[in-house]
């Protein structure tokens, strides 16, 4: 089962308070950037938006928000919370594992949150290209993903199953600042403790700016 199967099947049966990422308060971090105005309103990209807590966030605070996401389950669900509240959000349905069609650079702020994880070694370089591509030069660029130090999963090799079936792939600071940093300037790269719905994680968080 490839991913896109394994999230629709997960947004399809799955209660959205069962789905340990989806949550609608943004993560400590990413409201700090916006909170501080280390980052204004602008156009922003959330990729892996799932059900569109973050996104909304967002938008709410006057970012012009374009989220995306392989499953056209989550898709809906975040379509039906934009418009519960009465903003002005995009969603898509995007294979991000696979280069976009990207013409020219749309976004200031490009940020993905407990998405990279997801993605084996294999796929995460056409990504990397699709955050590039996105981005204006200058814009910056928010990254999470579980660390190879996390203790939160059975098991302690790189690759990892889930409860919900998925398997996870943990990365070190080293893989994500080599991933990007041929087109980014690392502004703050470190691993830290994050709160998760059951437990904390470990993880890797890298705010980076476009060369």
């Amino acid at each position: 089962m490839n991913i896109q199967d394994e999230m629709d099947r997960i947004y399809r049966d799955k209660p959205l308070d069962d789905i340990p990422w989806v949550q609608n308060d943004p993560p400590r971090i990413l409201a700090d950037l916006v909170e501080s105005g280390m980052i204004a309103p602008c156009p922003t990209a959330d990729l892996g938006c799932g059900a569109g807590g973050y996104a909304v966030w967002l938008a709410r605070k006057g970012f012009k928000v374009t989220g995306f996401d392989c499953s056209g389950e989550a898709i809906s669900h975040a379509e039906g919370l934009a418009s519960e509240q009465g903003l002005p959000c995009r969603f898509e349905v995007a294979d991000l594992t696979r280069p976009l069609d990207i013409h020219q650079p749309q976004f200031d702020f490009v940020y993905h949150w407990a998405l990279l994880h997801h993605l084996f070694p294999e796929h995460r370089q056409a990504f990397a290209g699709n955050v590039e591509r996105m981005l204006k030069p200058g814009g910056k660029h928010l990254c999470m993903c579980f660390s190879e130090e996390d203790t939160g999963f059975e098991g302690s090799g790189k690759y990892r199953k889930t409860p919900l079936g998925t398997t996870l792939y943990f990365s070190s600071e080293q893989e994500i600042r080599d991933l990007f940093e041929p087109g980014f300037r690392n502004l703050d790269l470190y691993t830290t403790e994050i709160p998760g719905k059951h437990s904390p994680h470990s993880a890797v968080v890298a705010w980076m700016e476009k060369s």
